[in-house]
């Protein structure tokens, strides 16, 4: 397939996979942002650069739980493709009527020692708005980044 005829998903997709990224945002088939640090701040930090010019693109990402599903809607994502996607993350995606994709589908996303819930999900558990979920999720990111 050549690259005019690559959607997308399918060019984030194969950065994300190829180039070993965490997270890649990709619209009219130009890369907006990518990163290899996981977890949530790559996306709060290309939320913060991109903005509204995330409207309209697709996502891939190794973990979309409810808290980046949350970002995606806030961000106006139309696609996602992820490694890992929590029930939770599938539901938000559906309710919202934004495409996606996954490999493997799991209850829910635990934080990096397997005990517990990831604190990013239990911080948007509860908010009543996409834009709350991402105020609660860029305080936490900026307090516990300093």
């Amino acid at each position: 397939m050549s690259n005019e005829q690559m959607k997308d998903l399918d060019v984030a997709k194969n950065r994300l996979l190829e180039e070993n990224r965490a997270l890649v945002i990709v619209r009219n088939r130009e890369v907006l942002f990518e990163t290899r640090a996981s977890g949530i701040r790559g996306f709060l930090l290309a939320i913060e650069r991109i903005g509204k010019g995330m409207a309209d693109s697709a996502l891939a990402d190794r973990i979309v739980g409810e808290a980046a599903a949350q970002l995606c809607v806030y961000s106006h994502v139309c696609e996602v493709y992820a490694v890992v996607l929590s029930q939770c993350g599938k539901n938000v995606l559906v309710k919202n009527h934004i495409h996606y994709e996954f490999e493997s589908l799991v209850p829910h996303i635990l934080n990096m020692k397997k005990t517990d819930l990831c604190p990013f999900e239990k911080i948007v558990a509860g908010s009543g708005t996409p834009e709350e979920a991402y105020r609660r999720l860029r305080e936490k990111a900026a307090v516990s980044s300093t």
